[in-house]
């Protein structure tokens, strides 16, 4: 079994769309708000505009894609991640972790602060996988119709107290 990350190329975009679309078919099944999860409206052409302006990962087995996160850099020297799925048929394999890694590897390259996403805190199974990642749970909204938590994980030694989260709070 070969297992890759890279960035992705708009020769990628069905694969991604096929993962973003399970991935969060499950999120929206779960949350019991398909309306409100955007990423089941994208189209290949959303996702290669998003490649003009974001950093986007693929993790691949055997050359197939099965996980992808997408990241910025944001205002207050912080990556903030969108778009972060798994295949539902390899979840729990370690690829969600791989993907993770590779954007904190990229964010400490970069001399950013923190990684910073936003995600259903009813989610335990996704609560408790991004809490095993290394990043805890900042702030909640509830401006998409239900709570939204915005998860944290510090890459250096400035914590929440001192950073500028004016930004990432708005996303």
């Amino acid at each position: 079994m070969i297992l890759e990350i890279r960035k992705a190329g708009p020769a990628d975009v069905g694969g991604i769309l096929e993962v973003t679309h399970d991935a969060f078919t499950a999120y929206a099944k779960e949350l019991g708000m398909p309306d409100k999860v955007m990423a089941l409206k994208e189209d290949g052409q959303t996702i290669l505009q998003e490649m003009k302006k974001k950093t986007v990962l693929v993790g691949c087995i055997n050359g197939r894609i099965v996980g992808t996160v997408r990241f910025e850099t944001i205002p207050g020297n912080i990556a903030y991640m969108t778009r972060f799925g798994v295949h539902g048929s390899i979840r729990k394999s370690g690829m969600g972790t791989m993907l993770i890694d590779e954007v904190a590897a990229y964010a400490r390259q970069e001399g950013l602060t923190a990684i910073a996403l936003h995600t259903c805190t009813k989610m335990f199974p996704l609560v408790r996988f991004y809490y095993g990642q290394g990043f805890y749970i900042h702030s909640t909204t509830q401006d998409r119709g239900y709570v939204r938590g915005l998860f944290l994980r510090e890459l250096t030694e400035q914590t929440h107290e001192t950073m500028d989260l004016t930004f990432v709070s708005k996303l």
